[in-house]
């Protein structure tokens, strides 16, 4: 039991993070969680995880990444073509509005920043090439999700006096995304050899240490809407297998696109695990700075984010070689 706990140390951190953010009566713990999300913690949080990535990721290995053009160019079209399409088509589904806004924030995210590549390591995949994948999908990120937002959303946000700042929203995501990722890079080369003077591994220490502050944004975003899911629990009812449909199509899609362009073991684990992925912290930035008032929305998004990481992990550990 240890080792498993210690395996799966975040999904195990998660559920005390729910239960006591949920199950506090008196609703201290989500009151201070509130407070930070208004006082700008989401972004504080949000700029320190890119820039930890930014110092996690090894422009070498960034390199070898590019010479699979054919993976890389199938990861993308999952991540920003199927995935809005999906989920329009799963929208048209009786959804309340701040489901289907949760639903297309979510689709319109690109590829998350580490639990990807990592499965990806694990089943045997190219790591060099899922890191690359992240990088340019997040930059290219700056640019599609205010116009995706602005696109898909656009008008559910103007009926409901939530006009979507897109230009504005770009230059905010650049500034909590690309700079900080951009930075950490930089700053790799100088900060790498203190964690080895230390005999700690950079690798595995920005990964504790982003793990513990996607957490943190959890914590945020349950407390921010944990009066829509203690109010309404039968909400998880509609959000648990509107998730797993989602994040299904999305791995089907991408093994479809792997069978097709023939894609063998070795390179399809970048395409399945990085295509179908999705980065929680930048949802959870674009559901409260532009839709705070659909909290299930906000469910969505935590959900979904919780759903992903059990289905991949199952999938990565068969398809280990």
């Amino acid at each position: 039991m240890l080792h498993v706990v210690k395996r799966y140390w975040f999904l195990s951190s998660l559920v005390p993070v729910a239960a006591v953010t949920l199950g506090d009566a008196g609703e201290s713990v989500a009151s201070l969680g509130r407070w930070l999300q208004r006082h700008h913690g989401p972004d504080g949080v949000i700029f320190s995880i890119f820039l930890l990535s930014g110092l996690g990721l090894d422009a070498r290995r960034l390199k070898t990444g590019l010479t699979d053009v054919a993976a890389t160019l199938s990861a993308l079209t999952v991540i920003f073509v199927v995935s809005p399409l999906t989920a329009l088509a799963l929208s048209a589904a009786p959804l309340s509005d701040g489901l289907r806004i949760g639903l297309m924030i979510v689709a319109l995210m690109p590829t998350t920043l580490s639990s990807g590549v990592v499965m990806t390591g694990v089943s045997g995949g190219n790591m060099a090439n899922a890191l690359f994948i992240t990088v340019i999908a997040n930059f290219l990120g700056i640019l599609t999700v205010p116009l995706g937002l602005d696109i898909f959303l656009g008008g559910l946000g103007a009926a409901s006096g939530v006009p979507i700042p897109w230009l504005a929203f770009m230059v905010r995501i650049a500034s909590l995304v690309a700079f900080p990722l951009m930075l950490g890079m930089i700053l790799r080369p100088r900060v790498v050899p203190w964690f080895h003077r230390f005999g700690v591994s950079p690798d595995h220490a920005v990964g504790v240490i982003n793990g513990c502050l996607v957490l943190v944004i959890v914590w945020i975003a349950l407390s921010t809407s944990r009066q829509t899911i203690v109010g309404d629990w039968t909400v998880l009812i509609q959000v648990v297998p509107l998730a797993v449909a989602f994040h299904a199509v999305l791995l089907a899609a991408s093994g479809l696109l792997c069978r097709l362009l023939k894609l063998a073991p070795g390179r399809r684990e970048s395409v399945i695990f990085m295509g179908s992925q999705k980065t929680l912290p930048l949802s959870i930035l674009v559901q409260v700075a532009v839709f705070p008032d659909y909290g299930k929305a906000l469910v969505f998004c935590v959900v979904h984010h919780l759903v992903h990481l059990m289905m991949d992990g199952y999938l990565a550990e068969r398809l280990k070689p």
